[in-house]
C-alpha cells in the first residue's frame, strides 16, 4: 500500500494531466486511462472514498463529450 501523502500528489497529478489531455484534444481513450489510473492509486491507498466522485464525474463528462452533448450547467455560487 502506498503512503497516503505519495498517493494524494501522485493522483492530483493524474487528475490534472487527465484535465489537461482533455483541453489538448489529446485522444479520449488515454484520457480516461488517466483517470482511471488515478482512481486505482487511490483504491491502493485506502483513498477511494474521497478521490472516486472526483474521478467519477470527470468520467462522465467525458462520456458525454464522446456523444456531444455539452456538460450540465453549474448552479451559481
Amino acid at each position: 500500500m502506498a503512503e497516503p501523502e505519495d498517493a494524494r500528489a501522485r493522483i492530483q497529478k493524474l487528475l490534472v494531466t487527465g484535465d489537461n489531455r482533455l483541453k489538448q484534444g489529446v485522444d479520449p481513450q488515454k484520457v480516461r486511462e488517466t483517470y482511471e489510473e488515478a482512481l486505482a492509486v487511490a483504491r491502493d491507498a485506502g483513498l477511494e472514498d474521497a478521490v472516486g466522485p472526483l474521478v467519477e464525474v470527470r468520467l462522465a463528462d467525458l462520456e458525454r463529450l464522446a456523444r456531444g452533448s455539452p456538460p450540465p450547467e453549474r448552479p451559481a455560487s
